[in-house]
C-alpha cells in the first residue's frame, strides 16, 4: 500500500527505489501521488525515469514530474524543461517548466526564458519575466525586458512598468496614514469637482458614495445619458488624484428606469455600474469586486403586476431588489500588505473587524428613508464598507454627502469624514441634525466653499 511514510523510506533507502516503485504504479493516481509525496530530494536521486512521465496522458503526472525534474537542479535537464515549456498542451504544466528553468539561475536558463518570451500565452510570459527579472542589472536581459512595456496584455504591462519605468514618490509627501487637519470632519456645500480642485493629491483614504441617478430626482437632471456619464467620470477623476496609492473607491448604484411619456412609448432602462465602469478602468482604477446589496421585496417599487395578470412572455420584468457596490483600488504596483505596514500594530490591532462580518458579495440590508433626503445611505452599509475598507484615524469622503449618513457613520468608528455637498437643503439639513447627536460629540465644521478656502490657505 503506497504512504507517505513508505515513499519517504524508499527515497532514502537505496537510489534507484523510486524509480522501480514508479515502473510498479503505472495508474495516473498513483504515479501522482508518488510524485507528489517525494519532497525533497537526495543529491545522488536517479532521475533518469523522469522524461518518460513527460509523455503520459494525464495532465498531474506531467505537472509532478516537471515539478521533481526541477528539484533536481541540473542543467542537463534544460532541453527537456525547454520543450516541455514549449510544447506541452496544459499551461499549468508549461508555467511550471518555465519556473523549474528560472530556479536554475544558469545562463543558459536565462537564454531559453528570453526565448519563451515571445509566447502567446501571458500567464507563461509572465513566468518568464519572473525568472528573469533574477539577473535585473543585466544589460541583456534588461533590454529584452522593457519592450515588454508595450506587450499587449495588462499584466505583462504592469510588471515591467512597476520593474522598470515606476516613478519614485517624493519622500517629502504627507505620510500614508495621515490626513490634513483641514478636511476632517468638514461638510463643504459647493461643487464636489470645484472643491476636490482645491485638495493636494493623495489626500483621502477612501471614498464611500451613491452619485445622484440620472434624471430620476430632480436633484439630478443631466441634458443627456452621455452628459451624465462624463459628469460622473469628471467627478471620479478627481477622487482618482486625491486618493492615496492602493486605496478604495466604493461606488453604490444601479440601472435606473427613466418611466414612458405614455403608452404609445416604451420606458427606457439604464445600466448605470455597466457604463460607468469602463470610465473608471480608463483613468487608473482596478476593479476589485461586485458587492450585491439586496433589499426586501415589499420595499421596491412593484413592476412584476402586469406579467403576474397575464404572464405573457417577452412582457416579463422582475422587481429589482438589488443595487451594486461596485470596489475599486486606485492602481499600483504595491501590493495591499504595503499599504497595510504603514500602520503602527495597535492601529492595525483597534480596526479589526469583529466577529459576525460578511462572508459573501450579497449583503441583505433594508433600506432607509427619510422626508427630507429620497436616497439615503443605510448605517448598516456605511458601517461594513467604512470597516472593510479602512482604518481608524482614516479620512472618509463622500462627494454626494446628501443626509451625511456616512460622515456619522465613520465618525461613530474612530475615523474622520469630508464630505461635499452641492444642494444647501441638504447641507442645512445635517446641520439642523447635530442638535440630534448626528454630528455633536465630536467638532464639525459645516463650511461654504469661500470659507473652505480660507481654512486650507
Amino acid at each position: 500500500m503506497l504512504t507517505k511514510e513508505y515513499i519517504k523510506d524508499l527515497k532514502n533507502n537505496s537510489n534507484g527505489t523510486i524509480r522501480q516503485l514508479v515502473k510498479d504504479n503505472r495508474n495516473s493516481g498513483s504515479l501522482t501521488y508518488i510524485l507528489e509525496n517525494l519532497g525533497q530530494l537526495p543529491k545522488n536521486f536517479d532521475g533518469s525515469f523522469l522524461p518518460d512521465l513527460l509523455d503520459h496522458k494525464n495532465s498531474m503526472v506531467r505537472l509532478w514530474t516537471i515539478k521533481t525534474i526541477g528539484k533536481l537542479g541540473n542543467e542537463e535537464y534544460l532541453p527537456i524543461l525547454k520543450q516541455t515549456a514549449l510544447n506541452d498542451n496544459d499551461t499549468n504544466v508549461r508555467r511550471e517548466a518555465v519556473s523549474s528553468i528560472g530556479r536554475l539561475r544558469s545562463k543558459k536558463g536565462q537564454n531559453i526564458l528570453t526565448e519563451i518570451l515571445q509566447d502567446n500565452d501571458p500567464k507563461i510570459v509572465c513566468q518568464a519575466i519572473r525568472g528573469l527579472l533574477v539577473f535585473k542589472g543585466d544589460s541583456k536581459v534588461d533590454e529584452s525586458l522593457k519592450p515588454l512595456l508595450n506587450h499587449e496584455n495588462e499584466m505583462v504591462r504592469t510588471i515591467i512598468y512597476k520593474e522598470y519605468f515606476a516613478e519614485q514618490k517624493d519622500k517629502n509627501v504627507q505620510p500614508h496614514t495621515e490626513s490634513y487637519d483641514y478636511l476632517k470632519n468638514v461638510v463643504v456645500n459647493a461643487d464636489t469637482i470645484e472643491t476636490m480642485k482645491l485638495l493636494k493629491d493623495e489626500s483621502i483614504h477612501l471614498t464611500f458614495t451613491s452619485p445622484p441617478y440620472y434624471n430620476a430626482r430632480d436633484y439630478s437632471i443631466y441634458p443627456s445619458y452621455k452628459a451624465y456619464l462624463e459628469f460622473l467620470a469628471d467627478v471620479f477623476r478627481e477622487v482618482h488624484r486625491i486618493t492615496k496609492e492602493g486605496r478604495f473607491l466604493i461606488v453604490n448604484t444601479s440601472p435606473i428606469i427613466i418611466p414612458r411619456i405614455s403608452r404609445s412609448h416604451s420606458s427606457k432602462r439604464y445600466p448605470i455600474p455597466f457604463d460607468i465602469h469602463p470610465y473608471l478602468m480608463e483613468m487608473g482604477w482596478e476593479f476589485i469586486d461586485d458587492i450585491v446589496w439586496m433589499k426586501p421585496e415589499a420595499s421596491v417599487k412593484n413592476r412584476i403586476g402586469g406579467f403576474q395578470q397575464h404572464r405573457k412572455p417577452l412582457s416579463y420584468k422582475p422587481n429589482s431588489v438589488t443595487e451594486y457596490l461596485m470596489v475599486y483600488r486606485k492602481s499600483t504596483e504595491k501590493l495591499l500588505d504595503w499599504n497595510i505596514r504603514q500602520y503602527n500594530c495597535q492601529t492595525v490591532q483597534d480596526s479589526k473587524v469583529l466577529e459576525g462580518y460578511e462572508t459573501t458579495n450579497v449583503w441583505k440590508i433594508d433600506p432607509c428613508f427619510d422626508k427630507v433626503h429620497s436616497a439615503v445611505f443605510p448605517v448598516e452599509l456605511c458601517k461594513r464598507v467604512i470597516q472593510y475598507y479602512s482604518y481608524k484615524g482614516d479620512l472618509v469622503f463622500d462627494p454626494f454627502g446628501g443626509s451625511g449618513t456616512m460622515g456619522k457613520t465613520a465618525k461613530s468608528l474612530g475615523r474622520y469624514f469630508f464630505l461635499t455637498e452641492k444642494d444647501e437643503k441638504y447641507f442645512d439639513y445635517m446641520k439642523s441634525k447635530k442638535s440630534n447627536d448626528m454630528f455633536e460629540k465630536i467638532e464639525t465644521k459645516f463650511l461654504y466653499l469661500d470659507e473652505f478656502k480660507k481654512k486650507i490657505k
